[in-house]
């Protein structure tokens, strides 16, 4: 047998305040988009926003449905938003926020399974790593230089 250690770095900031002015602005384009979100199932509201490579921000928010497995994700809507305008174009930063109806989200809120392996894909495919800043509705704010860090391994179309 042998053991595999797997190590990721991820950074906090006690507030969005403490974060680059430009992450701050897509964080404020996150936010935005969180108000927009149409969740009366789950009452859980999220927002997302791309930074690509030629100066665009992309946002999206999560859309539900009755229909449960026919709703999508926020971070899904933006990615695949960007990947219909703006399908050259790499996407360099992406910053999260997530909150509920029913109680106050502090504690940062990384994206779900599906949107780690929808994210992994575009990173994959452009060659780039992916910085990524998610949130609760306030508070501390966690960054991560790729979505490696939070999808060690990772599921892509090498192995098929």
């Amino acid at each position: 047998m042998k053991e595999i250690k797997i190590e990721s770095t991820l950074y906090v900031y006690n507030t969005v305040k403490d974060l680059p002015s430009d992450v701050q602005d897509l964080m404020n384009n996150a936010h935005q988009a969180r108000d927009k979100a149409y969740a009366p199932y789950s009452k859980f509201n999220v927002g997302a926003a791309l930074l690509l490579d030629n100066g665009e921000v992309v946002i999206g928010s999560n859309q539900e449905n009755a229909s449960y497995p026919s709703g999508l994700c926020a971070e899904r809507t933006a990615i695949y938003y960007k990947g219909a305008k703006y399908p050259e174009a790499k996407i360099l930063k992406m910053a999260i926020t997530a909150s509920s109806q029913i109680n106050k989200t502090t504690e940062p809120i990384p994206p779900c399974g599906a949107c780690r392996q929808a994210i992994v894909e575009y990173e994959i495919n452009q060659k780039s790593p992916i910085e990524i800043y998610f949130m609760g509705e306030t508070g501390k704010v966690v960054k991560s230089n790729s979505l490696k860090n939070l999808l060690p391994l990772v599921f892509d179309k090498s192995v098929l």
